[in-house]
């Protein structure tokens, strides 16, 4: 298991799930990432930085968007 930074680029409300732009790599987005419920989706803005569990680092399908901060 692994945490990564990166940085919201799109947020989908009805499925909860968002694009992500890792710190790490800079053309490369991870989309329809699941985003824990418990994280409100009014804080869910485009360019907000993101804390991203990743349970298999090989598996993007296994990523989850836990944090969101500024």
């Amino acid at each position: 298991m692994s945490l990564k930074k990166g940085v919201l680029k799109s947020f989908n409300s009805a499925n909860y799930t968002a694009t992500v732009q890792l710190f790490s790599s800079y053309k490369v987005y991870l989309e329809d990432v699941a985003v824990a419920r418990n994280l409100p989706s009014a804080e869910m803005v485009a360019g907000r930085k993101v804390a991203v569990t990743f349970f298999d680092e090989h598996n993007a399908k296994e990523a989850v968007v836990i944090a969101v901060y500024t």
